[in-house]
């Protein structure tokens, strides 16, 4: 490990779950009828220089109104993993879809680090289109709006820095902006990859989701998330259940934690 960058631990938490099946989690494949489940997660980051939320999750009426299994809210999760919402000075969007960027105003103390082509995309001409619309919730794209002019948002183009050993890359592909996160971690460089990779079959088998704004986009996407990580066991995908059976789960906890800064137990 590098002796000057600090080590943070990652902690992904599972509040919700879908069934569905392999035709909706790939453009194309050979056995559409396999049961495929799909998982929602969010994550904290904790390290020396403060704690770093990634994504936010969504609400129990947004769980309802989509038809998603609803565990817990993602924000108490968090809580019940030692991260106080009311006092995060960091919350990094990976993009504004509803199941990454709802519960924004529970961070009341909170900067949100989101890429200005996403914010851009959100908002624009592509959101007259049904099918990249349907992703997202106007109403955390409104909270995100009036956050920019409350001046609670930091714009990143490209890369970006969140604290010394965790960085924001932009990927687009499945939005058009996209972003990953690059943890520094006792066993090396983790990306917490969230849509650029809902499946570790999405980026093995170079198949891609089928919600996407940019085929090609998504694909050079999975080539930038490998030459990030350390390793195929340092990718970590936004949605896949194999993430809470592989890795260790937090003790004492009567919700499924795990963490992501130690190696997997166990393999996919």
């Amino acid at each position: 490990m590098t002796p000057d960058i600090p080590n943070y631990e990652i902690v992904a938490v599972r509040y919700a779950t879908v069934e569905r099946r392999a035709r909706e989690n790939f453009i194309s494949t050979d056995f559409p009828d396999a049961p495929m489940p799909m998982d929602y997660f969010v994550w904290a980051i904790r390290g020396p220089h403060g704690d770093v939320v990634v994504d936010t999750g969504f609400t129990e009426a947004t769980a309802h109104s989509r038809k998603r299994r609803y565990l817990h809210c993602p924000v108490e999760g968090l809580r019940r993993v030692g991260i106080a919402p009311e006092t995060v000075k960091n919350v990094v969007i990976t993009h504004l879809h509803y199941d990454h960027a709802g519960n924004l105003d529970r961070f009341p103390a909170a900067k949100f680090h989101l890429q200005e082509s996403e914010a851009a995309f959100a908002t624009g001409k592509f959101m007259l289109d049904a099918s990249r619309q349907h992703a997202y919730d106007v109403e955390d794209v409104v909270w995100a709006v009036r956050g920019i002019h409350a001046g609670r948002i930091i714009f990143h183009s490209g890369m970006g820095e969140v604290l010394p050993g965790i960085t924001l890359h932009h990927v687009g592909g499945h939005t058009a902006g996209l972003q990953v996160v690059r943890v520094h971690t006792a066993r090396g460089w983790v990306v917490l990859a969230s849509d650029a990779t809902h499946f570790y079959a999405n980026i093995r088998w170079r198949s891609p989701f089928p919600i996407v704004h940019d085929v090609g986009a998504m694909l050079e996407g999975y080539r930038v998330v490998e030459a990030l990580a350390d390793g195929p066991d340092h990718i970590i995908p936004g949605h896949d259940p194999a993430v809470a059976a592989r890795f260790p789960r937090v003790p004492g906890l009567d919700i499924e934690a795990v963490r992501l800064d130690v190696p997997p137990t166990a393999e996919t």
